[in-house]
């Protein structure tokens, strides 16, 4: 089918949309300006960050560089490793855990200071650091005092990725626009006034540390270079300053740049590190010279439009927004006491998509716990990338909301870990193939963390293939297949050759490991978090083999290793299920001091993975519920966001939105809380407490999860959706070779639209509630065929066609 031909089905289908919800205006807004750093939007660009506070006399815009890193490569391996993998071996196998965990924290943790315990700055592994605080100081030719604003307004659009403040103040209308340019690659801001004369400011810039400014003509720079931890030669970076005034005086001096009495100011600002950019100084130059060639309706359309392409790709809507009028931070507060607002939900899958879109970037790296944006110099937890949740459920939405192109950095990350990885697995374990433990960072860090209680975990680099495999399953890209092939391949080599017999039950088992930060006691009570093959790692491996036996056969090559995976694939621990019901979480059923922990890793087979289903293996879903409930429903905020996409997978659309509403709870807790914590800032940012993107990403993932899923092998729509969201439609979904786009009313879908990727054949569950299905063939809708509840859809590549139901 032609391009025009799926245009025309895919207008036609809009309009399907339009007359089942009303249009929803996607932005966040507020009354007043933000009075902490959670409060204020996020704009990026894939690579450069700001978040503006909006402030009225005094305003501080936080800056960020998604490269800019301290620290530096380092060999972190311990070499004497290897020797003691034995007795540790020997120690868990008689029971011994707390013992071998002891062993272990004197040999076989890092080299080193590892991660600095969260506090890497000024150690090799280093941290992601803000690039530094813009302040703007407005002077009005009022008495600061008696300055009060009405009419406040700060929004900001996710259809246009800008933000804008808006203010009367003394008889005059102020407002500003900001932007992340995806066209110019700077920031851009724009102060105007509703009368002539009326802008004056002062600009100046600086960071906490490690830096230095000037003034070169009329650029304001500030330069500097971080710490590597070793001789103080880290990462360098620069910005670069440039305002256009219309109208007034531009003066130069002390460190600022200052306008008086102008009619609109425009201020551009580049920046850029040398992180794999030795040219790094010119290119701030050339990218600040381009932009300001340009007028600023013409950077602001051309901006707009490069972003939309992404953005544009995937829509939502859930029928009722009424609830728009209300600011965002007084909608968190009014969904907690009443949860009916639809319109929330699907705003906050659209802004996670934007935070993905604005957070990573081909060619440069994936968000990192926080994404792109942090505001000090040691970000939480290094800002780094955590291989036991965060990297992997930072990419849960990217295929299902239709941004495959955002792939190519996380794809990168981890082909760029593969060598040091072998390194790492030849010291520790002797073993071949590659490696990566709980963390990883810019550098290659690939050597267990520095306590073995969080350290020793070792199937993040199962993980990891996971993810690149999840998504050749969406884009059926052999050539993308035969690039990953060999890192999915050398991940299964280093568990095949580590996995040790286990003498009481003859299964293949790793040793040693944890489930990740989760601890349990032994019969001698005495706790330990060091084990013998938890059920996360059985499930991992076990997918792995899956992925790399079906990649060897499409490619046909390596029978032989295919031959040996089948075997190993046998004799792994299957899942368990315990005396009380549940999924069983280590090998054996130990008692847990914290039965409700935040980390639910031993249900990865019910999501992200689907070795667990409700419709395959009713008893390991009903165990794995169990398990649920037994965890509860508090949590982190990436915690929360996990157990959506569980309880939907369970089919419980009502569990699974009780979990958002949860989710949703505001918050303004500042500091480390994993016990109590877990809900939203104002800024929608994910609380952990304190932020961590990944839950943003995760309750994405999870409202795709609740209106589409595909896992099982077939396509199935509204498999969990709660009653609040009995209308409701979206477009440009994705699941494996195909778009798909649908409208239901009452709960009952009526129509869907399908686009294929690639050459497909889907296999689609008919919809609850409907007895008849009709495909348009050649103009006409002609009765699909049925066998029970299913039916085929076969499209080549390009092709379309529309479904409807009754």
């Amino acid at each position: 089918m032609n391009k025009f031909f799926r245009i025309l089905l895919s207008i036609s289908l809009l309009f399907s949309f339009s007359s089942h919800a009303q249009q929803q205006m996607l932005r966040l807004w507020y009354e007043q300006p933000a009075s902490r750093w959670e409060e204020c939007v996020a704009l990026g660009n894939g690579r450069l960050g700001a978040m503006p506070d909006g402030g009225v006399l005094k305003e501080n815009i936080t800056l960020n560089d998604i490269t800019l890193w301290s620290g530096g490569k380092q060999d972190a391996d311990s070499p004497e490793a290897a020797k003691y993998l034995p007795a540790i071996r020997q120690l868990l196998f008689e029971g011994k855990n707390d013992e071998a965990q002891d062993l272990m924290y004197k040999s076989f943790v890092c080299k080193g200071a590892g991660s600095g315990q969260g506090n890497g700055a000024k150690v090799p592994y280093g941290s992601y650091e803000v690039l530094g605080n813009l302040h703007l100081d407005y002077n009005y030719g009022v008495d600061a005092v008696s300055a009060k604003p009405s009419k406040y307004m700060r929004e900001f659009s996710l259809e246009e990725a800008i933000a804008r403040t808006s203010y009367t103040l003394d008889g005059t209308v102020y407002t500003r626009e900001y932007f992340t340019s995806f066209d110019t690659d700077v920031l851009i801001i724009r102060l105007t006034a509703d009368k002539l004369k009326k802008i004056n400011i002062a600009l100046s810039i600086d960071r906490p540390e490690q830096f230095k400014t000037a003034l070169v003509g009329d650029e304001l720079q500030m330069s500097g270079q971080l710490e590597n931890g070793t001789n103080g030669k880290g990462m360098q970076y620069i910005t670069r300053i440039k305002i256009k005034s219309e109208g007034g005086k531009l003066t130069a001096g002390k460190g600022t740049l200052q306008v008086k009495d102008a009619n609109a100011v425009t201020i551009y600002l580049a920046a850029s590190t040398d992180y794999r950019n030795s040219d790094f100084m010119n290119q701030s130059t050339k990218n600040l010279a381009s932009a300001m060639r340009r007028k600023y309706s013409a950077a602001k359309l051309a901006h707009v439009q490069k972003y939309q392409q992404l953005f544009n790709r995937a829509k939502l809507s859930l029928g009722s927004d009424d609830k728009k009028s209300l600011p965002t931070d007084k909608r968190l507060v009014a969904f907690t006491a009443d949860s009916n607002d639809p319109g929330l939900a699907a705003l906050y899958y659209q802004f996670g998509r934007y935070l993905l879109i604005c957070s990573t970037r081909p060619g440069l790296l994936p968000p990192n716990l926080q994404g792109l944006w942090a505001n000090t110099i040691n970000t939480p937890w290094n800002g780094d990338y955590h291989l036991n949740i965060n990297i992997q459920m930072n990419h849960w939405p990217l295929n299902v909301t239709n941004l495959p192109m955002l792939n190519e950095p996380f794809y990168s990350l981890v082909a760029n870990i593969v060598e040091p990885g072998t390194k790492t697995a030849k010291v520790y374990y002797n073993a071949e193939g590659w490696v990566a433990h709980v963390i990883t960072n810019v550098w290659g860090y690939t050597s267990p963390g520095e306590h073995p209680s969080w350290g020793s975990f070792n199937t993040g680099s199962a993980w990891l293939c996971q993810m690149l495999w999840t998504h050749y399953i969406y884009t059926q890209d052999k050539t993308y297949l035969s690039k990953i092939y060999t890192i999915l391949k050398g991940s299964a080599e280093f568990y095949l050759a580590t996995l040790v017999k286990d003498p009481d039950t003859g299964w293949l088992v790793t040793a040693p490991s944890n489930s990740p930060e989760n601890t349990f006691i032994l019969p001698s009570g005495k706790m330990a978090n060091v084990c013998v093959a938890p059920t996360m790692d059985n499930q991992l491996i076990r997918a792995l083999f899956g992925y790399v036996i079906q990649a060897s056969g499409e490619l046909n090559t390596d029978e032989a290793l295919r031959k040996k995976l089948q075997e190993a694939v046998q004799k792994l621990p299957p899942n368990q299920i315990g005396k009380d019901g549940r999924l069983m979480e280590w090998l054996q059923e130990y008692t847990e001091p914290d039965p409700e922990h935040r980390h639910v890793s031993h249900l990865w087979a019910l999501y992200p993975g689907n070795e667990i289903t409700p419709e395959k293996t009713p008893d390991l879903a009903k165990a794995a519920r169990a398990s649920l409930e037994k965890r509860g429903d508090q949590g982190t905020g990436w915690s929360l966001a996990w157990k959506i996409n569980l309880w939907a997978r369970l089919h419980d659309g009502e569990r699974a939105y009780k979990t958002l509403q949860r989710f949703f709870r505001p918050t303004s807790v500042q500091g480390f809380d994993m016990q109590s914590g877990g809900g939203t800032y104002a800024n929608l940012f994910c609380a952990h407490p304190p932020f961590q993107i990944d839950g943003n990403f995760g309750t994405t993932a999870g409202i795709s999860e609740m209106l589409l899923q595909s896992h099982n092998g077939y396509v199935e729509f509204l498999p969990a959706t709660p009653s609040l969201w009995k209308d409701g439609s979206f477009s440009g979904w994705c699941v494996p070779g195909a778009e798909v786009s649908a409208v239901w009313h009452n709960m009952i879908v009526s129509q869907v639209n399908i686009y294929a990727v690639a050459d497909t054949k889907l296999t689609i569950k008919m919809p609850a509630q409907v007895s008849k299905a009709e495909v348009l063939q050649k103009g006409k809708y002609v009765p699909v065929q049925t066998s029970g509840d299913f039916f085929n859809i076969t499209l080549k590549k390009g092709e379309t066609t529309t479904i409807r139901f009754q």
